[in-house]
């Protein structure tokens, strides 16, 4: 749950830094490029309490996913937020956020179906938050010395909805070989 308030922080960063200019940009940039790999983190050492802990509950999986898909939402949309120049930036935002949904569902389904989880392909979630990293420490560059606002974090956007379809049929693909060879 924890990592659902580093994603919110992380969200807010970006759309404040979307209506921000210079230096309070830069820092708004640099904070939710932060907050990304603590929310990764929250997620990882749930993981690992849970299944290497002993930890793990009837309700686990609903606490894991859910918050999840949450911080995933808010990340993704704040992000197309963030970009002020582009009119169309909110809707790729939450088409990365749709991207990174339907991946998960996708694997959900699967394992409900009788096929084992399948986390691969390229944007899996700590690729998604690497990229958007990335691009969050780049456009913070990138304001710092005068580049045109808003176009890494548009491409990295248009990286994380392409890299979300291949990650979808590569686990389709992976799912329909488990059920059909059962």
């Amino acid at each position: 749950m924890l990592g659902v308030v580093f994603a919110a922080v992380a969200a807010v960063c970006l759309i404040l830094a979307g209506r921000s200019v210079d230096g309070a940009r830069v820092a708004l940039l640099v904070v939710a490029a932060a907050a990304m790999p603590l929310r990764l983190l929250c997620n990882m050492l749930d993981g690992m309490l849970a299944v290497e802990g002993g930890l793990k509950t009837p309700t686990g999986e609903l606490y894991n996913e859910l918050p999840d898909r949450l911080a995933d939402l808010l990340i993704l949309v704040g992000a197309g937020y963030a970009i002020p120049e582009i009119p169309w930036g909110p809707q790729l935002g939450w088409a990365a956020a749709t991207s990174a949904l339907l991946t998960a569902y996708v694997r959900t389904l699967g394992a409900a179906a009788g096929a084992s989880h399948h986390f691969e392909g390229p944007m899996a979630k700590p690729r998604r938050m690497h990229v958007l990293i990335g691009a969050c420490l780049l456009s913070a560059v990138g304001t710092a010395v005068g580049w045109p606002e808003g176009r890494v974090l548009a491409v990295a956007l248009v990286l994380i909805i392409a890299g979300g379809l291949v990650t979808m049929v590569q686990r389709l693909r992976g799912i329909v070989d488990d059920l059909e060879t059962t």
